[in-house]
């Protein structure tokens, strides 16, 4: 299994759990996480971008994987989640991952409040 995918595989196990400490296992001290409304850049504002979206993720959540693609060092996945507070209508992360550790993550979704 190449690494990108046991990294990938490991991420999606660990944030379905709501484990923050686990999640942040997977990136890189110097990461970056970009989001439509910011950058997170390091573990410390990135554990608070977690941290936030497991208070929403706890509840009770409808969560579905459409697609999940590996290109080597890549990984992309395509999803849509139902929250307490959000619908996650249409939603993509990349993942750009090196040495074990995802370095870079992009997030985009259309997202409706309820």
């Amino acid at each position: 299994m190449s690494e990108t995918k046991t990294v990938l595989e490991h991420h999606l196990e660990v944030f379905a759990a709501g484990d923050v400490e686990a999640t942040m296992s997977d990136y890189a001290d110097d990461a970056t996480v970009i989001t439509h409304d910011d950058v997170y850049q390091g573990t410390a504002e990135i554990k608070e971008l977690f941290e936030s979206l497991y208070d929403e993720f706890e509840t009770t959540v409808e969560f579905n994987l459409e697609r999940q693609v590996i290109d080597d060092d890549c990984a992309y996945i395509v999803w849509n989640a139902e929250t307490g507070e959000n619908i996650y209508q249409h939603a993509t992360d990349t993942f750009v991952i090196e040495n074990g550790n995802i370095v870079t993550q992009t997030l985009a979704a259309k997202i409706n409040p309820k």
